[in-house]
């Protein structure tokens, strides 16, 4: 069984003019058959009426709370912001046109305490626009995701993520560099996997909107590039907070980033030769 009071949560919710999804991202977590402590939703300058209805809902739901900020243009900044004022031990993170399942939160909760880990994510049903069918955002099955696991490959959804807010606080929160505007995410993924181990779980708690057309991907770089960013900015963390006792994995970094180089300037020559953009 859960012990509610020591597992408390806050949700982070990310926005700029959603008022079109937003509220189904807040009832979705008022649904959770786990009462968090409260829902931050927190803005990025929004211009539409996505204040109004916030403000509207917690009149009947006071834990849900508005922190206004100015536009960023990059999810990290008003994702920190929470981190800041959030109240809770736990910390869940869920964009506002995302939808959590009912049953999302006591099942991490449950999946921490099994196996003793203080990050836990899951899989995600992902839709896209004016399509009614669904599939699988990932195809592994249940596992415990170690840094080197994260480091081959990303297989945290944000919207799944919960995390201990003691993790979280030494990773620094959320890299704010603009040339991590997209992969902000995953840069901290891999800095928790220094410190923890995620456990991943196969089944899906969370109905993903995947229209990267009206997201922040849609500022997408080249996709070696985004590579060579996220682990240039984990090679500095590292040096940071690591300092001279992790000289090997710095090595494998540089190495790395060399690698992810090469692969872009092939993908870009290739490119050029086939008359592609």
């Amino acid at each position: 069984m859960i012990d509610r009071g020591s597992n408390s949560v806050s949700v982070i919710i990310p926005t700029w003019n959603r008022a079109s999804s937003i509220r189904a991202a807040i009832e979705s977590v008022l649904s959770q058959t786990f009462e968090v402590t409260e829902i931050l939703v927190c803005d990025d300058g929004s211009t539409d009426s996505t204040a109004e209805i916030i403000h509207g809902i917690s009149q009947t739901h006071p834990k849900v709370i508005w922190v206004s900020g100015p536009r960023s243009g990059r999810p990290a900044a008003p994702r920190n912001r929470g981190l800041k004022v959030a109240n809770g031990q736990w910390i869940a993170f869920l964009d506002s046109d995302d939808i959590w399942l009912p049953n999302k939160l006591a099942m991490q909760l449950e999946a921490t305490s099994k196996y003793n880990c203080s990050a836990v994510c899951t899989n995600s049903w992902r839709i896209k626009p004016n399509k009614s069918e669904k599939d699988l955002l990932l195809s592994q099955k249940s596992k415990l995701i170690t840094f080197n696991d994260l480091l081959n490959i990303n297989l945290v959804h944000c919207s799944s993520a919960l995390v201990h807010r003691d993790i979280l606080e030494k990773t620094g929160g959320f890299p704010e560099s603009r040339s991590l505007t997209v992969g902000e995410d995953y840069a901290l993924w891999l800095r928790v996997s220094k410190l923890t181990d995620i456990i991943y779980i196969g089944e899906p708690s969370v109905i993903y909107l995947d229209d990267p057309i009206n997201s922040i991907r849609s500022k997408s770089l080249n996709g070696w590039q985004e590579k060579i960013n996220v682990v240039d900015d984990l090679r500095l963390w590292i040096l940071k907070e690591y300092k001279k006792r992790d000289q090997l994995l710095i090595f494998r970094l540089i190495l790395l980033i060399f690698y992810f180089k090469m692969r872009k300037y092939i993908s870009l020559t290739v490119n050029f030769i086939l008359g592609k953009k």
